[in-house]
């Protein structure tokens, strides 16, 4: 069935044949200008489609939705891995001297230990993690919610992007790093998540410390967690794209589920 035909015909196939001929052919001719513009290709694409994933953006997450029989057997894990001494170092005495650093435009500026969050009011929640890649896992984290950490930091009126930085490095080396709207900080599904399916992340989900925002694909939950800061906008940070993948590899802004 292809183009409101359902029968047994071959009309319906090479209809179909056609399209896929157009849409190749289409392929082809808008690669060669993707690769020698790949910038204004990105500004061009979020300016025609970034409203439209805004919008998407304020779509109710209901908790709730997963149970724990539905926690994937087998979550997978991928990024670029810290290895540097510091994390090293940190990760042999079990997290002890790790410190979340939380700055910017707040008005109480705060240094958090491991032993601090867990101190913190405990959030749950099951929810399922999208990857951009196209696979998807339900897992149980446990932690913080990013509502908690607001209240204990009180971010100034004029912070309006909240920005996550990794103690792991992107792809291309330096810093990874995602800017994330101060509104979906408030969500009541974004949290700092130090325990998964009931054990502490591991090493490879992000340990000590990750992101969960819910309403952004996987690449945009920032593991292995050092610093948060808030800030008026994000384009003074890298390549003022909001992100690594956003500087290096020309995402969108917005990577709504």
């Amino acid at each position: 069935m292809f183009a409101a035909r359902d029968d047994n015909g071959w009309v319906g196939f090479w209809i179909f044949a056609a399209a896929m001929v157009v849409v190749a052919i289409g392929w082809v001719m808008a690669t060669p200008l993707t690769f020698r513009h790949p910038r204004t290709v990105q500004r061009v694409g979020y300016a025609l489609i970034g409203p439209l994933q805004r919008l998407f953006e304020y779509t109710n997450f209901k908790p709730g939705a997963f149970t724990e029989k539905d926690i994937s057997p087998y979550f997978w894990h991928n990024g670029t891995y810290p290895e540097s001494v510091e994390y090293k170092e940190l990760e042999k005495n079990n997290f002890v001297d790790w410190r979340l650093r939380v700055y910017g435009l707040v008005e109480n500026p705060t240094e958090f230990s491991l032993a601090d969050l867990r101190d913190l009011p405990y959030h749950e929640q099951i929810t399922q993690h999208f990857c951009i890649q196209g696979w998807s896992g339900v897992a149980k984290w446990g932690g913080v919610s990013m509502r908690t950490i607001m209240d204990i930091v009180k971010p100034l009126p004029e912070a309006k992007w909240v920005v996550f930085y990794s103690l792991g490095p992107g792809a291309d080396g330096g810093i990874y790093y995602v800017a994330h709207p101060i509104q979906q900080m408030s969500h009541h599904l974004t949290m700092l998540a130090y325990d998964m399916n009931g054990e502490p992340v591991s090493y490879g989900h992000g340990a000590p410390l990750r992101l969960r925002n819910e309403l952004q694909h996987g690449f945009r939950h920032v593991k292995w967690l050092k610093g948060i800061e808030f800030v008026a906008h994000y384009s003074e940070l890298g390549s003022g794209y909001g992100g690594y993948n956003e500087d290096h590899e020309f995402f969108g802004r917005h990577q709504t589920i």
